[in-house]
């Protein structure tokens, strides 16, 4: 079942002084899709979360729109690497706990759990960039941020998993570093309804634009006519 997403009209009105887009412009914004991996979304797999699966159609359909409209669509998967400067800390992941040890070991790159679901829509053109930290901006690599800068992208479009993880913590950061954000409440999925609002609550507040597909959908549909906000 998809999520069902209960935002205040409060919380809305409160952070439009802050983040509040009212157009695009489609030669300076990128839709960035976090970890739609299979470790996240298939059945019996260590961190399996079914919204995840029920995004599926819904990045999709917003991935073909962002192409359609001339704009770059950018894919991230969780990873863990050993060696420094991409490994985490020791403590923050104790190998001894049989839990943690399979975790690790499933979202090495070149697992058949670390890598993008079949289902997405992933075009040939479009860069898949391994992070090594919740949030993609964090990642000593500096992969996403590179991409974006020869992109010359201005405001980033943020879907995929986990909404009150990966995704709050990239649209954070985003937002310091000078990206416009928005984040896409039914593009977005994390275990349940009251970690997905919670999050969605307070990158509203403070740290980004939370829209729909259909309303980004419109968005790009104007977005020669309209006057460009990111």
């Amino acid at each position: 079942m998809a999520h069902v997403t209960d935002l205040p009209q409060w919380a809305v009105d409160r952070g439009k002084a802050m983040n509040d887009v009212q157009a695009l412009d489609c030669a300076r914004t990128a839709l960035v899709v976090i970890d739609m991996q299979r470790v996240f979304m298939e059945p019996g797999e260590v961190f399996a979360n079914p919204h995840a699966m029920d995004i599926m159609p819904a990045v999709n359909r917003l991935a073909a729109a962002f192409r359609a409209a001339g704009c770059p669509v950018i894919w991230t998967r969780q990873t863990v690497d050993d060696a420094p400067p991409l490994a985490m800390p020791d403590w923050q992941y104790d190998l001894s706990l049989p839990a943690v040890a399979e975790a690790v070991a499933v979202v090495r790159a070149g697992t058949s759990s670390h890598g993008l679901h079949p289902g997405m829509d992933v075009a040939d053109a479009d860069p898949v960039i391994d992070k090594y930290r919740y949030s993609a901006f964090m990642c000593p690599a500096g992969a996403l941020q590179q991409a974006l800068d020869r992109l010359e992208a201005q405001c980033i479009v943020i879907a995929g998993t986990l909404t009150n993880c990966c995704c709050d913590s990239t649209a954070r950061d985003g937002n310091m570093l000078g990206y416009r954000t928005i984040m896409v409440a039914d593009a977005c999925a994390a275990p349940t309804d009251a970690e997905h609002n919670a999050a969605l609550m307070l990158a509203r507040l403070n740290f980004a634009d939370v829209k729909t597909v259909a309303e980004l959908e419109e968005l790009l549909s104007h977005a020669e006519q309209g006057a460009s906000q990111c």
